[in-house]
């Protein structure tokens, strides 16, 4: 017997990363399916690749986060549609608005701080020395590292 698991020829880790988002996408759907607005005390942190294929944002906002972006869904959000493959939403940066959209291929991560439940993606564009950025600073509250019990990680690597 090796101690080596050899190499599958099923993308086990991708069929998983796409579970995931679609986590995401059901959660944004319920929201939507509500009336547009968040239940209790839940609110949501989302981090997405900046240049990731298909994500649309204001060229201001893209200037100041070209690598990763985190984004807060609480109080002010307006016109969340959930479609598919991506979601889009508006929300205001310095009481300027802007409609985002993103892809859930591009999110890297999904936290609601409220029930300490959170989600890490593998990045989807390719890793490269990306220059430091600002927080996130739309109209909410401060976005905070939690190291909530519950965030799953999911990270496969592939032996060789």
């Amino acid at each position: 017997m090796s101690d080596t698991a050899p190499d599958s020829l099923i993308p086990y880790d991708e069929i998983v990363q796409e579970a995931l988002r679609a986590v995401v996408g059901r959660v944004l759907g319920q929201v939507v399916a509500s009336g547009g607005t968040l239940p209790g005390s839940h609110h949501f942190y989302i981090t997405f690749k900046t240049e990731a294929p298909g994500v649309e944002i204001p060229a201001h906002l893209h200037e100041r986060f070209p690598d990763e972006m985190t984004i807060v869904l609480q109080n002010k959000f307006w016109d969340l549609v959930v479609e598919p493959e991506q979601f889009s939403v508006g929300l205001s940066f310095n009481q300027m608005p802007a409609k985002l959209v993103i892809p859930f291929s591009a999110i890297t991560a999904f936290v609601d701080p409220a029930v300490d439940f959170g989600l890490q993606f593998q990045a989807v564009v390719a890793e490269e020395d990306a220059p430091e950025h600002d927080e996130a600073e739309n109209d909410g509250p401060p976005v905070g590292a939690d190291d909530g019990s519950n965030v799953v990680s999911v990270d496969f690597g592939r032996k060789k």
